[in-house]
């Protein structure tokens, strides 16, 4: 009996694991308000009803593959504690570019959501905290003066830009993008350590 329980759960997560692919692959093609509960369930080829029984709401299923999306940034941006800051800044901005060079449309569609999506901005807020607080720690152990924790900030905004410039237009390979980025940053924390 209790290997068909153990089958049975290893089915309903495999299930919702794939319902959750479809989910960050629908609302990349989609503006949230397009889809209903019922165009999904048709989508993923099951019932509405039995896409409630995994998901209670729209809003739950999109916050759940937000969530499945943010994890999958942070296992490949996490940095490699063996290696000096500025290496594991270089290797978690290689791990991004290339998630957002993989799902293109997925990122656009994310940024376009900010205004719409309470539950994007609160994801996207959450990750560039975090985001924040990795590179500062990493580039100042003790504490890092307000001039360059305002500069990392700022930075984390205008990183969006260039990279819905590089979706936009794909004149820009990527490691030119990272460069470009790198460059950037270096820039604002020099700017930032200069006297007033």
């Amino acid at each position: 009996m209790d290997g068909l329980v153990t089958r049975r759960r290893l089915e309903v997560d495999e299930r919702r694991r794939q319902l959750l692919s479809l989910g960050v692959e629908l609302f990349a093609q989609h503006d949230y308000d397009e889809l209903s509960m019922r165009k999904i369930a048709r989508a993923a080829g099951i019932s509405h009803a039995l896409l409630y029984r995994y998901f209670p709401s729209k809003q739950s299923y999109f916050r759940a593959a937000l969530e499945q999306a943010a994890e999958e940034l942070r296992a490949r941006t996490a940095p490699d504690p063996s290696m000096p800051p500025w290496e594991q800044l270089v290797a978690g901005l290689e791990g991004f570019l290339k998630l957002v060079d993989e799902n293109a449309l997925a990122y656009r569609q994310l940024l376009r959501s900010l205004a719409s999506a309470p539950e994007v901005r609160e994801l996207i807020e959450d990750v560039r905290e975090s985001t924040s607080e990795r590179i500062l720690a990493g580039l100042f152990p003790d504490q890092p003066p307000p001039k360059a924790r305002a500069a990392v900030t700022g930075w984390l905004w205008y990183m969006d830009g260039v990279l819905l410039d590089w979706i936009e237009h794909r004149d820009l390979e990527r490691h030119e993008v990272r460069d470009l980025l790198l460059g950037s940053l270096g820039g604002m924390l020099a700017a930032a350590a200069t006297p007033a």
